[in-house]
């Protein structure tokens, strides 16, 4: 059994270190405009910013939560060695993702003023982001696009490919932040526009890497145009798989959006305090997606090899070390405290207000990274529907509701919201932690 755990734990920790640095990565084109928007323009143009990627990054988790199902049914694929029905799977993804990433784009466009009207956001924000999202939207479509190609790629267990292009795409946009946000050599200064460009360059430039790897048809996992069309056979459980995700993502997507309407009735500084604390929680909490990657397509490819108690086993262990990384990560928030906002701001009112949550936030780390690994392990198993249900339960009759009351009613301010995170996520962690143990996800037919 030792020996199994043992295993176990390598797999986990071999396929989730190159996710979780791509996750990292990832997370660092985030943050890479975030500091340059806020050093080099201001406070306003970082809110507006945050705003616009709220947005899109909602719409984007929402409709490419296909690729779950996408996953699932290609780590089974890839434990049952059949290439030919990974390929054809993979293949529908992309498509899929295609169409939905073109529609979501027209979208935003036409309905842009209406989608930005939620927020209750001063004239100088609302000037900022009509610039930026002027060129951000255009990385929808990319963004659907690299979402599926990666998720193909960890689906079938290689993990360092995403890793190696989120890098240089990073590398990219930084170097893209630098030339076109001041204007360097013969380029004109753009500001917040030329932020937007450069992350609508890195975006594309992802695409095509993608595109070049994922098209070499001697490979074993490869895509080809004529594969891409939907048929029934595949399409039927993908769907099966992915609209409880969809569900799932687009209830937790609308609370954020929630939260974010009740903190933007509070001053410039707390929404900048906000935008800068969402940063350092994602820095927390990437190893974690990382390992709920690895995790989803170790336990889908077990339960493809009819190997239930290997799936069990991965699943407790991936858990172990998604809480262990929180406990870690909650320990260096607190022990820091007065360095991390500092990473992103001087501003003395920004910082006064952030230090005070980042202590909530610190005591969050180890039941919001388990509960990241565990939704991982259901969800690899084809388990989505759970995850949904709970999500639900978690978000919108206790997250959401609390926060409100919190901050608007009792006047907590930024806190909270962090104290209506804290109890969610306390909560719904050891409800998690049990449907782990009965073991029912390892019985999922798919």
């Amino acid at each position: 059994m030792m020996t199994t755990k043992k295993t176990a734990i390598k797999s986990i920790l071999s396929l989730s270190l190159p996710a979780i640095i791509d996750m990292s990565f990832d997370t660092l084109l985030g943050i890479a405009d975030t500091l340059m928007i806020s050093w080099m323009i201001g406070n306003a143009a970082l809110s507006a910013s945050g705003f616009v990627n709220q947005i899109i990054f909602t719409l984007i988790f929402v409709f490419t939560a296909f690729n779950t199902g996408g996953t699932a049914l290609i780590a089974r694929s890839y434990g049952e060695a059949n290439y030919t029905k990974l390929n054809k799977t993979a293949s529908e993804l992309v498509f899929l993702n295609l169409a939905l990433g073109l529609l979501v784009t027209l979208l935003c466009y036409v309905f842009k003023d209406q989608i930005f009207s939620i927020f209750q956001t001063s004239e100088a924000v609302n000037v900022y982001i009509a610039k930026y999202f002027k060129w951000v939207g255009l990385s929808i479509l990319p963004m659907f696009l690299s979402f599926s190609f990666a998720a193909i790629l960890r689906g079938s267990g290689n993990t360092s490919t995403p890793m190696k292009i989120t890098l240089i795409a990073n590398l990219f946009n930084i170097a893209g932040n630098f030339v076109l946000i001041k204007g360097l050599f013969f380029f004109s200064p753009l500001g917040i526009e030329g932020a937007a460009i450069a992350t609508l360059s890195a975006r594309w430039l992802s695409v095509t890497l993608y595109t070049i790897i994922l098209f070499d048809f001697k490979k074993k996992v490869h895509l080809r145009l004529c594969d891409m069309l939907p048929t029934k056979a595949l399409f039927e459980p993908l769907l099966k798989i992915s609209l409880p995700s969809a569900a799932e993502q687009a209830l937790i997507q609308a609370s954020f959006l929630a939260v974010n309407v009740i903190i933007s009735t509070l001053d410039t500084t707390s929404e900048a305090a906000y935008r800068i604390l969402i940063n350092l929680e994602s820095i927390s909490y990437m190893p974690a997606v990382g390992i709920s990657i690895a995790a989803a397509t170790l336990t889908g490819k077990a339960l493809g090899e009819k190997n239930p108690d290997l799936a069990y086993t991965t699943g407790r262990q991936s858990t172990f070390l998604g809480l262990a990384w929180g406990v870690f990560m909650g320990t260096m928030f607190l022990t820091f405290l007065n360095f991390w906002p500092r990473l992103f701001t001087s501003d003395p009112g920004v910082i006064e207000t952030i230090i005070p949550v980042l202590i909530l936030s610190a005591l969050l780390q180890p039941f919001l990274n388990a509960l990241l690994v565990m939704s991982g392990v259901l969800r690899g198993s084809g388990n989505t529907r759970t995850v949904m249900q709970l999500s639900f339960f978690r978000v919108w009759l206790i997250n959401v509701p609390i926060a409100f009351m919190l901050v608007r009613v009792l006047g907590f301010d930024l806190k909270g919201a962090w104290y209506a995170e804290l109890i969610s996520y306390t909560l719904f962690c050891a409800v998690m932690y049990l449907k782990i143990k009965q073991k029912k996800w390892t019985e999922i037919k798919i």
